[in-house]
């Protein structure tokens, strides 16, 4: 069934809101190239609208009430808010979730070496990538560094205009001659993933590793850390740059994570632009790890939306084990991840009728997984019939998809992991051109569309 194009529904008035929520956007992907920048920016988007961490209700013992709104900075890599409703919790709650991290590379905990005059840092790629596509680009450091007295320094390098950029070399093509006949996966292996940062020594002619020691000498002036202090440093490195419009007619935007950003932004635009109490609580998810499988204490795998949920049973009346069970399976929710776009420069792999395209709106994927739906969600044909009533409701512009072609291959989300409590889940999301990519592409109408999906499934689902 051919869906509409987005951009052809549009009045001055959704153009107006697409251009705001477009360049707030492209602001928020700028400053929040790790999960932890990211939960940071969420922070300040949700205290400026009056929530406020459930920890300090926790401790102060407060009876939260339908219309208070709280979150969960959990770890500072994953983030959870949430608007009470005027049916108790364990009448359920309307979910959205996505995840906040991107494929990436990040610094071993012993990086720094020098080689024949060059300094550089080693790295350990995260996620699944194209490993080729990240050489020759202009790189930044971006991340934490937690010392010994427990004091945390911020490293951001390479963002500013101001500031040097780093990256990692290829091989000239004149010498190319075996790795051109090599498979793409092992063009660049992942131990050549190595970040120059500097060739200057220090005047000292009894220095055994002068560029080196050059380098030490910079990052004790900037942030005050030791060489030591890499063991216990979490230093990501990802694509330099601001977020741009993308095409002569600025209808798209190029960016650094719009896996799965672009998801995460369009929810936290979606609650906080809620200000009526809703008649289910609402709760917005914003989780580490999916790149590497939801693991780990702050993947979705982990147990902290479980536990807040409990936490605001116990704020709300009385706590029982039995009214956590029954507001877990009595919830709905949009697992909110990217979907592939279609490329027709890679028709092959796509399926044309199951696709998503870029400018037709927000994407529901039944079912993801790969080749017979291993590791799949497949949500009930009942609850997406729903979700298509709430949606053509709400004038949502909306498309469905899979991931391409049966046996080319998939991917998954967090859908199925929530799916266990017995809620009802179904997976959702933006089309994106070169996605893993270091820069991806979406459509602003995709995003509009997505923002208004949200929240149209969060007070009404």
């Amino acid at each position: 069934m051919e869906r509409k194009v987005a951009w052809t529904t549009y009045s001055e008035e959704d153009f107006t809101k697409l251009d705001r929520i477009a360049a707030d956007y492209k602001a928020f992907l700028d400053n929040g190239k790790t999960e932890r920048e990211c939960v940071r920016e969420a922070v300040k988007k949700a205290e400026a609208k009056g929530y406020r961490e459930l920890a300090c209700a926790i401790e102060k013992g407060e009876k939260l009430n339908p219309g208070d709104c709280v979150y969960v900075n959990w770890m500072g890599k994953a983030i959870m808010m949430f608007k009470l409703g005027r049916q108790p919790i364990e009448k359920g709650i309307n979910i959205v979730g996505a995840h906040i991290d991107s494929p990436r590379m990040d610094l071993k905990q012993n990086p720094l070496y020098e080689d024949t005059g060059i300094a550089y840092l080693d790295t350990h790629y995260y996620g699944g990538i194209k490993k080729y596509q990240w050489v020759t680009l202009p790189l930044a450091l971006h991340g934490v560094v937690a010392k010994k007295d427990g004091t945390v320094v911020d490293v951001v390098v390479g963002e500013d205009p101001a500031d040097p950029v780093v990256g990692i070399s290829d091989l000239l093509i004149h010498l190319s001659a075996d790795k051109m006949g090599k498979k793409a996966s092992v063009v660049i292996e992942g131990e050549e993933l190595n970040v120059i940062i500097g060739s200057k020594p220090v005047k000292d002619e009894e220095a055994k590793e002068p560029v080196k020691d050059a380098m030490l000498a910079i990052l004790k002036d900037k942030y005050g850390i030791e060489e030591e202090d890499f063991l216990s440093a979490e230093i990501e490195v990802v694509p330099a740059g601001p977020a741009r419009d993308f095409g002569l007619d600025r209808s798209m935007i190029l960016g650094y994570g719009h896996d799965d950003r672009v998801c995460a932004y369009a929810q936290i635009d979606a609650i906080l632009s809620i200000d009526e109490i809703p008649e289910k609580t609402i709760c917005c998810i914003l989780a580490d790890k999916e790149e590497i499988g939801s693991v780990g204490a702050t993947g979705m795998t982990g147990k902290y939306f479980e536990n807040a949920v409990a936490e605001l049973i116990n704020l709300t009346g009385d706590y029982c084990d039995l009214k956590l069970r029954r507001a877990l399976t009595a919830s709905r929710m949009l697992s909110c991840d990217v979907s592939a776009g279609y490329d027709p420069n890679f028709a092959g792999v796509f399926e044309r009728k199951n696709s998503a395209y870029l400018g037709k709106g927000v994407c529901f994927n039944k079912y993801t997984g790969s080749r017979g739906k291993g590791g799949s969600n497949d949500a009930n044909a009942e609850y997406l019939g729903a979700l298509r009533k709430l949606m053509d409701d709400a004038n949502v512009n909306f498309q469905t998809a899979e991931l391409g072609k049966v046996d080319q291959g998939g991917g998954g989300t967090i859908a199925y992991i929530c799916a266990v409590y017995g809620m009802e889940v179904i997976d959702s999301g933006v089309a994106v051109l070169s996605m893993h990519a270091p820069w991806e592409i979406i459509s602003k109408a995709d995003l509009y569309e997505a923002v208004k999906a949200y929240r149209a499934f969060m007070l009404n689902a």
